[in-house]
């Protein structure tokens, strides 16, 4: 009994009992004083926000770094890339010599004289051809009645208003949505002498794979500028020296009304969206306000038969 006790009581040298156990609330707390508040969802590197927000991040470098993006005062802009689909559609388009990225082609198809011309076409250009499945035309066309055929077009690369500002007529849509509108009137400003055309970045067409058809190649030879502003835009020309006459179906002074003097010197003529016409910061600040005088009971014009007609005007006055 005795050796028992006199080993259960003996001691170590630092001062401390054989056979005792130490506690573990000093370990324990010993840990936790290293330990940090929770980091945030977003500052997890494997949590689901922190891989949105890398995203985020991404997305706005390099839109900051793409030429005329986020912080950028100057340089060229560029639009997404479309697609073209339908034989009769593409073989007018190549036929009019639309810049062409790929033209992908249904493998098994029947083939007829317009898919020849396209394969003819195509393979004059150097442009490349992908035999692909049906599906994979679906869902390049998201459904769209294909027809065994889909063209794919580039990004646009938009010019800087400064690009354009050194000719002596300019077309700015003011509201125009319709990418055919743009492209028909790109037709009408390559006939008569244009020297670009301006459209805003928001709320406004841009330059698709349907304005390019509807140019027929138009937009090949005029440039198209975007701007953020189209008030202060028309604003900015004004000053470089351009008179600035908007087309308003209900304004006082005919087309034909205008002085010779004002057609010839730099101009700047601004369709608005067909039925609302022009915004009313933009009408204010033209210079001149027009209409074209029609038979009683038509309302209005498309907009881009009304830009032909007064092009053609312009033209008329020049020559």
């Amino acid at each position: 009994m005795a050796g028992n006790s006199q080993r259960r009581g003996a001691m170590r040298k630092d001062g401390t009992k054989k056979g005792a156990t130490v506690g573990s609330g000093g370990q324990r707390r010993a840990k936790l004083e290293g330990r940090k508040p929770t980091p945030k969802a977003s500052e997890r590197p494997h949590h689901p926000a922190a891989r949105r927000d890398r995203a985020a991040k991404k997305r706005s470098e390099s839109t900051s770094r793409r030429p005329g993006g986020a912080g950028r005062s100057g340089g060229s802009r560029r639009s997404s890339g479309g697609v073209l689909m339908g034989r009769n559609p593409i073989v007018e388009a190549l036929r009019a010599n639309i810049p062409a990225t790929a033209l992908y082609v249904q493998a098994k198809a029947d083939s007829d004289d317009r898919w020849r011309e396209c394969m003819k076409i195509a393979v004059a250009r150097s442009i490349p051809i992908m035999e692909v499945a049906k599906t994979e035309l679906d869902r390049m066309t998201e459904g769209g009645v294909h027809q065994g055929l889909v063209l794919t077009v580039p990004e646009y690369e938009y010019a800087d208003l400064r690009a354009v500002q050194g000719g002596t007529l300019l077309v700015a849509l003011d509201g125009v949505t319709d990418p055919r509108n743009l492209g028909a009137i790109a037709r009408s400003a390559a006939a008569f002498g244009a020297d670009g055309i301006i459209v805003p970045t928001r709320r406004s067409v841009g330059v698709t794979a349907s304005a390019w058809k509807t140019s027929a190649g138009a937009l090949a030879r005029v440039p198209v500028a975007q701007v953020t502003n189209m008030t202060r835009t028309v604003e900015t020309l004004q000053k470089a020296g351009f008179t600035v006459i908007g087309l308003a179906a209900g304004a006082d002074v005919e087309l034909g009304g205008l002085d010779a003097d004002v057609l010839t010197g730099p101009v700047v003529v601004v369709i608005g969206a067909e039925g609302a016409g022009l915004s009313r910061l933009v009408g204010q600040t033209c210079d001149w306000l027009v209409s074209i005088p029609m038979v009683g009971g038509v309302e209005s014009l498309n907009a881009s038969v009304a830009a032909g007609i007064v092009l053609q005007t312009v033209f008329s006055a020049r020559s």
